[in-house]
Order: structure tokens, then sequence, then C-alpha cells
């Protein structure tokens, strides 16, 4: 464990922030359903407990940067709680409104900025992709079914097959965008190749997109072993360097990896590619608007060490630039959050029943209480519907 994990000296001033991250935790959850043990005081009013063990550092990260000190601290063990996406979820039905309004409009002040070495160019998009999808082909394969699907299931009532229920995603996304035998398919994103393997084995003719190198040397696997790869062609190029004209376009959980920067030129990319009469699919993360302008400057805990460079749409932004940068005409769009919170738990309980087998992969303690809480962490988002997933689906004229 680095130092940055350790016991914090602490640096000039900062005492007056702890001090004051402290007084603002305190207010934050005077109200909330949880219980915070805090030596022998009890705040919140009841629910899920949260342990402050380390009370001096826990509040020293707050004081530093509150978005991202929160989770630091739970990766070092300044706090512990049980069911972690349990005892999140109060925090998310009340995040806009945590920090008094007084204070919400220092929010600039005190929000550390997106830095500019993750801005999704091209160069740094692949960077940014990097960091997270190339971590290990083995280590997602270990909480991952066997789809490999790595965005939101679609679960039939009643059912927790997870693999049934990518499949039916998989295949919503698909006729959403018209996808048939004949049909010339475009797919931008292609995960581990199961949805361009799905494509193929309707009789399409696929290319597929991908920046991650790990997730084409698997994808090209998986697809020759299905016996389809004659019908895919996965290569490793950005969207923006696409060329050729295409029936139909898929493209699943990939838009939050754009950045609100290049919207124009993802919305852009989609018409161009597009023949006329084409269909697309799109299946992103959206949060609401209000929130998305609030925090779209924002550099949280989720940048730092999950998604850099990430940035969430609302379904009004979404909207907005379809209108603003194609010709695509918006037919459908439906949402299905709670499907995600359900697929996030189900990754969670596979990640770590699975982690005495990702520690030979070589990843450490400190690895782990980070993806614990990432996926707690946004299972509690998508249970409070603060973050919501859509699939729409757009015509060209």
């Amino acid at each position: 464990m680095t130092e940055t994990w350790s016991e914090l000296a602490i640096v000039p001033n900062s005492t007056a922030r702890a001090w004051a991250a402290e007084r603002l935790f305190r207010f934050a959850v005077r109200d909330l359903e949880v219980t915070v043990e805090l030596g022998d005081e009890r705040l919140g009013r009841g629910g899920p407990v949260l342990r402050i063990d380390r009370p001096r550092a826990f509040f020293h990260r707050l004081g530093v940067d509150a978005k991202i000190g929160f989770g630091e601290s739970y990766m070092a063990g300044d706090w512990s709680g049980m069911d972690l996406a349990d005892l999140l979820t109060p925090f998310a039905e009340r995040l806009a409104s945590l920090v008094p309004k007084p204070l919400q409009s220092l929010r600039r002040f005190v929000d550390a900025s997106k830095p500019s070495s993750e801005r999704n160019t091209v160069e740094g998009a692949r960077e940014n992709i990097h960091r997270h999808y190339d971590l290990s082909n083995e280590l997602f394969a270990e909480f991952l079914d066997e789809t490999m699907t790595y965005s939101s299931a679609l679960f039939e009532p009643g059912s927790d097959d997870l693999a049934a229920a990518q499949r039916r995603k998989i295949d919503a996304i698909l006729d959403l965008a018209g996808v048939r035998d004949g049909t010339r398919l475009l797919e931008i994103g292609t995960g581990w190749g199961e949805l361009a393997l799905r494509a193929a084995k309707r009789g399409a003719q696929v290319t597929s997109l991908t920046i991650s190198a790990e997730q084409q040397t698997l994808a090209r696997k998986r697809l020759a072993e299905a016996g389809v790869e004659d019908r895919v062609d996965v290569q490793l190029r950005d969207y923006r360097e696409a060329t050729g004209s295409y029936d139909a376009i898929v493209s699943v959980e990939m838009i939050e990896a754009v950045g609100e920067e290049y919207w124009p030129a993802y919305f852009r990319a989609l018409d161009k590619l597009l023949a006329p009469g084409g269909r697309v699919g799109v299946q992103g993360i959206t949060m609401p608007h209000d929130r998305m302008l609030a925090t779209r400057n924002s550099y949280t805990w989720i940048h730092k060490y999950i998604f850099p460079g990430g940035h969430l749409m609302s379904v009004q932004a979404f909207e907005q630039a379809v209108r603003r940068y194609t010709t695509l005409r918006l037919d459908e769009r439906r949402g299905f959050g709670q499907h995600y919170a359900r697929t996030l738990r189900l990754w969670r309980q596979r990640f770590l029943a699975a982690w005495p087998r990702i520690t030979e992969l070589g990843f450490d303690e400190t690895f782990r209480r980070m993806w614990e809480f990432y996926l707690a962490y946004t299972e509690a988002g998508f249970r409070s519907s603060y973050i919501d997933v859509y699939q729409f689906g757009l015509t060209k004229p």
C-alpha cells in the first residue's frame, strides 16, 4: 500500500478543511436513512450502517475533495459497511441536496477540474479506454457472464439469468436498428464481440470498431470460435476515422466515453455513415438534465479511478444533439434503469466470489475495494434513479 493510503500527514490548512468537511458530513447524514457510527456517536435516521473506523483520515480526505475523497477513503479502509449498495442508495437519492444550497454556489471554487490529459481526442480516447478496458480480459471474464457483455442486461420478469438477459438486450437493440439478413451493420464499440456475433448469425455483414487492443483480440477469437469471422470485421479504429455507408448502426454504452466536447463529432459521424432509410440504435447511460448541467465540469472519483474522460448525457441533451448535428429522426426511446441495478448487483456478487482467483491475476486489496465501491456506487445510482439507461431508435429519411 503506498503512502497515499497510509495515515495522512496533515498539511497546512487541511485541519480547517477537515473541520468543515466533518460539519458538512454531519449535516448531510442527519436526515438520511442510514446509521453512521462515529466513535460513540450514532448519526442519521437509522438504516444500513456506515462505520467510520479512522475519523481523522476520513474527514481529511473529504476536506481535500469530497467527490473523490469519499471513495478514496473506502479504498484506504477509513470506513466500512455491510452491503455497500444498500448503504450508498440513501446518499444517491439525496445527492443533489447533500450540500446546503447556499454552499452549492461555491462548487466552481472547490471542485477539481477535469484534467486536459483526459480529453477525448483520438489519441486521448485510446489512452482513456486503455486504462479501463485493457486491465485484463481474464479479470472481466471472472465476473461477466458467458457472453462477456459489459453493459446493462434486460431481464425477463422473474428471471436472474444474466446471460439470457444480455442476449435479450442485444436482440432488442438489433431489432431497434432493423438488423436482419443482408444488413450492412456498423457497430461503434465492439466490447468482446457478442453483439457482432448475434448480428452475424442474423445474416448481417458487420464492421465493428474498437479502440481497445485487448477487446479486439478476444472478440476476434470468440467470433472465430463461433464460426462467423467471415461476416465480421473487427477494426482497431476510432469512430471519427470510420468510412463507408451502412444500413444500420448500433452503439451500446459507448457514448459515455465520447465527452461533451466531441458530441457533435459523434452525432455527425452517425449521420454521415448511415445510408438513407437506415436506422440507428444507441444505448446510453443518462442523468437528469439539471444535474448534467450542474456537474458537467466536475472531476469525480469515477473519472479518476474508473472511467477517465467519461461524461453522461441527459435524455434532453441527446435529443438536442440529434436535432442540432444530424438529419436523423428520433423515433423511439425506452428506459430500463432498474435492470441495470440488477445487472450491477450480479456483477458485484460474482466479482467478490471470484476474488481469490482475481488475486492470482496480480490485483491487490486496494483494487478489490476500489471495484467493490465502483459497482456498488453505480448500482445505488440506478436504484435511486439518479442515473438511468435508455435505448434510442433513430432513422434517416
